[in-house]
């Protein structure tokens, strides 16, 4: 099984969004995919315990069918900083378990999200860095583009490297429409960068009428169009 993570320059650039194309792509290419959200916080209260929009999008965009426990086995309500939510809660995130949960799933691919940016604690001691070395093979970095981004994409792509961890690529993503000097943005990165760019996914609308769906849709296809998955 390929395993791939998925983390960002920062919290809110689209990680979820861009994980679950990957996902959809590689299962219209045939492939049996499963999804993690291994920790997340800020999630809601339903009748089924908690529960995270994030993690939700995952799976109905994967298909291999897994226990929502599986895919989301650290959930925390609060909106803040994983350790601390972990804290407030009296959990503390267990790699070893998130691991040994990975190792149930039977699937050619599987494609685990990450929480915040790649440098963000997941327990004392621990970064976010630690949970990637134990559940994946490769990391896809998305660079949010926005003002700073050259700067957040270059330092968080050296730690990965730092960190002795596979980066495969980078998928630049458009989240602020009011960018000034976009493709050059993307330019300088694709020179410094040390990956490839595999994909470009243009800013779409996440209202929910017509207009939105068919702008998600053309952004998908940009981002697919280019990304080589294998």
């Amino acid at each position: 099984m390929k395993r791939w993570f998925i983390t960002g320059t920062d919290t809110e650039i689209g990680k979820t969004y861009v994980a679950s194309l990957i996902i959809r792509q590689l299962v219209k290419q045939g492939y049996h995919v499963a999804c993690m959200k291994p920790v997340a916080s800020g999630c809601e209260h339903t009748n089924d315990g908690l529960r995270n929009d994030d993690a939700l999008k995952l799976m109905a965009a994967a298909n291999v069918v897994a226990p929502y426990e599986v895919v989301n086995p650290y959930a925390f309500e609060p909106a803040i900083a994983p350790h601390i939510a972990a804290e407030e809660a009296g959990q503390l995130i267990d790699i070893d378990r998130i691991n040994a949960l990975a190792q149930t799933i039977e699937a050619d691919y599987l494609v685990i999200e990450g929480v915040g940016g790649w440098c963000v604690p997941i327990a004392d001691g621990c970064l976010l860095a630690e949970l990637a070395r134990a559940t994946a093979d490769e990391v896809i970095l998305v660079v949010g583009l926005r003002l700073g981004c050259i700067n957040h994409a270059l330092l968080t792509a050296a730690q990965i490297e730092r960190d002795g961890i596979l980066l495969k690529g980078w998928v630049a993503n458009h989240v602020d429409p009011d960018m000034q000097m976009q493709s050059q943005n993307i330019e300088t990165l694709q020179s410094l960068m040390p990956c490839p760019l595999l994909g470009i996914v243009p800013w779409h609308s996440s209202a929910l009428n017509e207009s939105g769906v068919t702008m998600q849709m053309n952004s998908e296809c940009a981002l697919l169009n280019m990304l080589d998955l294998r």
